[in-house]
C-alpha cells in the first residue's frame, strides 16, 4: 500500500508483472488476468523480466538454466503464488456472494487490480470502488488513458490515505456508494503492510459504513507457519527494498479475535495446503515441470459482518 511517498508501488507492479506473466507463458492458468499486461508499458514489463533473471541468484543459488528458464523459476516460485491465488480466491468468493445479495465491490489498496475493466456479465450490476493513495491511483488513471483502456460507468476511482479517516469521508460521500446496500470488501495485501493496531482501526471504520452481511476477503501473513521456507524471506527483503516493509504477523487465534472484537465472523480460513490444493491443482497436473505452491505463510480469509 503506497501511503508513504511519490514513487509508483513496486508491489503493485511486481503483482501486476506476475499476473500478466502468468497468463503469457500458459495455457492453464491459475488466475487468468487477460488486463494485466496492458497496464504495464514495454519497457517496464521487459526490465523487470531481465532484473529478475539476472538476479536468480539471490532466488536461487542453485539454479541451473537459461536467463529465460531463471525467469520462469522465479516466478512460478516467488513472485506468483500470492497474487494468483488471492486473485482466483477473491473473485470466486465475490461470484457466489452476489448469489447472496452483494451489489457493492470494494477494493482497498486497488493497485493495478484490473477486474473492473474485465468484468464478466454476472458483475455488471456491481457498483466497484477502487480505492488507493492519490498518486497510485493517479499512475493508474494515467495508464488506462494513455492504453485506451475503457473505464466502465459501474467502476469509481476513489484517491485516498487508508492510514488516514478521508477514505471513510471519500468514500460515503460518493454519490454511486449506499450504506445500505451489502458490500464485498477485497483487502487483498494490505495486511502485511501496516500494524495491528492501524488494522484493526480500518476494520471498525469500515464496519460502522457497511450493513449486517457485508463480506471481507483478505490474505494475511500468518505468525507460525513458515516452516523454514525461504521464499518468505526472500519475499520480505523484496518488500523491504521496495521501501513496503512487512510489519506484521498474525496467528488463527490473533486473526479470529480481532475479527470477532470488531463486529465480525470468520466463515473461512484457508491454510497454504488448502490454497494449492483448491486453486493449484488443476494448474499443476498439466504443468509438471512447474508446479506453484502457496507459500507456506500465507493465509487467506473471509469473514462476514454480525
Amino acid at each position: 500500500m503506497d501511503t508513504k511517498n511519490s514513487e509508483k508501488s513496486m508491489t503493485a507492479l511486481v503483482c501486476a508483472f506476475a499476473r500478466a506473466y502468468h497468463r503469457e507463458v500458459n495455457e492453464v492458468r491459475i488466475f487468468d488476468d487477460s488486463m494485466a499486461r496492458e497496464l504495464l508499458y514495454d519497457e517496464e514489463y521487459y526490465a523487470i523480466s531481465k532484473n529478475m533473471s539476472d538476479g536468480i541468484d539471490f532466488f536461487n543459488k542453485c539454479f541451473k538454466g537459461d536467463k529465460d528458464e531463471a525467469l520462469r523459476w522465479i516466478v512460478d516460485n516467488q513472485l506468483s503464488p500470492s497474487p494468483l491465488g488471492r486473485g482466483a480466491y477473491a473473485e470466486r468468493s465475490l461470484e457466489m456472494a452476489i448469489r447472496k445479495g452483494i451489489e457493492q465491490y470494494i477494493i482497498f489498496a486497488a493497485g493495478f487490480d484490473t477486474f473492473g475493466y474485465r468484468q464478466p456479465r454476472w458483475a455488471e450490476r456491481l457498483q466497484i470502488f477502487e480505492i488507493d493513495h492519490p498518486l497510485t491511483l493517479e499512475e493508474k488513471v494515467k495508464r488506462l488513458v494513455e492504453k485506451n483502456i475503457n473505464v466502465p460507468n459501474n467502476v469509481y476511482h476513489i484517491a485516498a490515505d487508508l492510514n488516514e479517516a478521508e477514505w471513510v469521508e471519500k468514500l460515503t460521500a460518493h454519490e454511486a456508494f449506499k450504506g445500505s446496500k451489502k458490500s464485498f470488501c477485497s483487502l487483498l495485501g494490505i495486511t502485511y503492510y501496516i500494524s495491528e493496531q492501524s488494522f484493526k482501526g480500518l476494520l471498525n471504520a469500515l464496519n460502522k459504513i457497511i450493513p449486517t452481511g457485508s463480506i471481507i476477503v483478505m490474505d494475511y501473513p500468518a505468525r507460525e507457519d513458515t516452516f523454514g521456507d525461504k521464499r518468505v524471506k526472500k519475499q520480505e527483503m523484496l518488500a523491504q527494498a521496495a521501501k513496503e516493509a512487512m510489519v506484521a504477523k498474525y496467528s488463527d487465534e490473533e486473526i479470529n479475535g480481532l475479527f470477532s472484537g470488531c463486529g465480525y465472523q470468520v466463515q473461512e480460513l484457508l491454510t497454504p495446503d488448502d490454497i494449492t490444493d483448491q486453486f493449484f491443482c488443476h494448474y499443476n497436473m498439466a504443468n509438471k515441470d512447474h508446479p506453484i505452491k502457496a507459500l507456506l505463510s500465507v493465509n487467506f480469509l473471509t469473514a462476514v459482518k454480525e
